[in-house]
């Protein structure tokens, strides 16, 4: 089959560090190619890939520091991708619900994958206006908020077999794995620790929307000893810090529509 992959633009495919959604596009990307398929991935220029690469934008938006409107690239990567519609059998979005609308109305079949919290007010009147646009959900529980929204399946996220994998290493303190935000708690991760009495490490990226909260409440906790600050790792990095690891902590505070860093954490023998 002819098949377009369109990523987000936010990181590179796969990405340099953190990433969730970018990182499950170059799997399935990958494996898509492996099984043979004509694979064209529009996506970051700096992205790496065995399929066809279709750059958007010169590079991932979050390396891009005077970037204002995140918008003006992804309404760019609609329209290219609109262009080429007619040179592939399916297209498989994952920027949310930014095709609904210009690929409703187009021959080529598409579908697109819904990576993010669901229970966002504003949503409910875009799945109300497009309820016929087909979406795949990564978890049952991720579909709960919009009952109206024309699900055509599920689809778990799934690691390659061999990436991440349990490695021989003593057991000597909590793991936190991903971003520092507020629904994420690692600020309750780090009381958790301390009250275990336990070292906790935390291997997280500070986004700039984030940035205040890191400071404000994070950066203060610190201070009390006992915890350290890793910075971003990436997967060649995961298995050693992670197998170390007594437990991983994620005392999340929001809907995880299906949460990548548990299923990292268990490849790893890490509960």
């Amino acid at each position: 089959m002819r098949i377009a992959q369109i990523a987000p633009l936010h990181e590179a495919v796969p990405p340099k560090l953190y990433g969730g959604t970018e990182r499950v596009v170059s799997y399935l990307t990958e494996e898509l190619v492996a099984q043979g398929h004509e694979v064209t991935l529009f996506a970051s220029g700096d992205s790496v890939t065995a399929a066809q690469l279709k750059p958007v934008w010169p590079q991932a938006l979050r390396l891009s520091a005077a970037l204002s409107d995140t918008n003006a690239p992804h309404m760019l990567l609609i329209e290219t991708a609109r262009r080429e519609a007619g040179n592939f059998d399916v297209m498989h979005f994952h920027v949310d619900y930014w095709p609904f609308s210009l690929f409703g109305r187009q021959r080529t079949p598409f579908v697109t994958t819904l990576h993010g919290r669901l229970d966002i007010p504003e949503l409910q009147p875009i799945f109300d206006a497009f309820p016929h646009a087909p979406v795949v959900s990564i978890s049952d529980a991720q579909r709960r908020p919009l009952p109206q929204a024309h699900f055509v399946g599920t689809v778990y996220h799934g690691l390659p077999e061999t990436l991440l994998t349990p490695q021989p290493r003593q057991q000597e303190y909590l793991a936190f794995l991903g971003r520092i935000a507020p629904e994420k708690g690692p600020d309750k991760a780090i009381r958790i620790a301390r009250h275990c009495g336990i070292p906790l490490k935390i291997a997280a990226k500070v986004d700039r929307v984030d940035q205040a909260y890191f400071e404000g409440v994070i950066r203060p906790m610190l201070a009390g000893g006992g915890v350290e600050m890793v910075g971003e790792i990436n997967d060649r990095q995961k298995p050693e810090f992670l197998s170390g690891a007594i437990g991983l902590l994620m005392p999340i505070d929001w809907p995880e529509p299906f949460g990548l860093v548990m299923i990292e954490a268990m490849a790893c023998g890490t509960p």
